[in-house]
């Protein structure tokens, strides 16, 4: 089969598109689902040029950081084997069935929840992968996962624009589940526009809270399309004061994937009591945080990584109802995914990229 494979921590050279891939077998419990489409993500780029590693500290480069130490450079901060295929945003159809698996689930179309669970200890967070990181993922025409997390799906939406939803939108949703985020409360979206921003916009609206989004002068209208109740422009120093100004008073959640210099100034920008909520870091990964601000304004602040099923179960529900719409900001073939991640780096697409295959 064609995939491509990831050949170790690096640039875009480090991934071959190779035509004699052995197509995967369905191990006892597990499923084969021939590939319709794969989103592209931030975790694909981190994992290839090894910012995962705690060796990194600073944004992500699209060269990759030689100096990485490589054995905590995975998306569960351990090693990785190479070769190995990325893609965690997998979308298709069922074509096989291991030893133990439904026969019901074959033929059907699923999306695939990527978060690697142990199926003896599914609450043991520390046992926890991500596929196309610690399992091979979507960058192939076929991919083998467990059959748990195929999940079927009924919905009109073309395999592009379904591929655009399980990480970042699982992500989104898991941030705001955490956060606690509810009807009447203000939100703050730092990073709007990209695949797991614009999904808490949504998301956040979908809850009835009040949402103000911050996003690149270029983006403000697509955005604001997504139901943001005020658009807030990225720049250098000043923001989350911006967007206080701007939702007139402080925020009881900020749903964050961008991190870097603006880390104080949005806890500061909650009320007391508020919930600060990340899942990313783009704009560097070492802040500084006064905690006299955390303790003196009784705050919370919550890492979202490793979600419960339900997470996913309750995203695959809102795609089902047309409650969400996916953004889909670029397609691209599998030979074309070396152009896919340089584009992605440069964040000039509101939404998803997405690999067809």
């Amino acid at each position: 089969m064609r995939a491509a494979h990831l050949m170790g921590i690096g640039g875009p050279e480090m991934l071959e598109i190779r035509h004699d891939v052995p197509v995967p077998r369905a191990g006892p419990g597990d499923v084969v689902v021939r590939v319709g489409a794969c989103g592209l993500n931030n975790s694909d780029i981190n994992t290839r040029v090894g910012w995962y590693s705690r060796s990194i500290h600073t944004a992500t480069e699209e060269s990759g950081y030689k100096d990485a130490d490589l054995g905590d450079v995975g998306w569960s901060r351990k090693g990785l084997s190479f070769p190995r295929i990325q893609g965690s945003d997998v979308v298709g159809v069922v074509v096989e069935a291991g030893e133990g698996v439904s026969a019901a689930l074959m033929g059907r179309r699923v999306m695939v929840d990527p978060c690697l669970r142990d199926r003896r200890r599914p609450d043991d967070l520390d046992l926890a992968g991500y596929l196309g990181s610690e399992r091979d993922g979507g960058f192939a025409e076929y991919c083998a996962v467990p059959s748990e997390n195929a999940y079927p799906i009924s919905t009109d939406l073309p395999d592009v624009e379904l591929a655009a939803f399980p990480c970042s939108w699982s992500t989104a949703e898991h941030m705001l589940q955490l956060a606690n985020l509810q009807a009447g409360e203000t939100v703050a979206v730092p990073g709007a526009s990209g695949g797991v921003g614009s999904a808490a916009v949504q998301l956040a609206k979908l809850r009835g809270a009040r949402v103000v989004a911050i996003a690149g002068a270029s983006k403000l209208d697509q955005v604001r399309e997504l139901g943001a109740d005020h658009v807030v422009v990225r720049q250098a120093g000043g923001v989350p004061q911006e967007a206080v100004e701007a939702n007139r008073g402080r925020f009881h959640v900020v749903a964050d994937v961008v991190g870097g210099e603006d880390f104080g100034g949005w806890l500061e920008a909650l009320r007391r009591g508020g919930r600060y909520v990340t899942s990313g870091a783009i704009a560097g990964p070492i802040v500084d945080l006064d905690l006299r601000t955390l303790y003196l304004k009784d705050l919370t602040l919550h890492g979202a990584t490793v979600y419960h099923p339900r997470v996913f179960a309750d995203l695959v529900g809102h795609i089902e109802t047309g409650a969400v719409r996916a953004i889909v900001g670029g397609a691209y073939l599998l030979s074309d995914i070396h152009a896919a991640q340089q584009d992605f780096l440069t964040k000039r697409h509101v939404g998803k990229l997405v690999i067809t295959l």
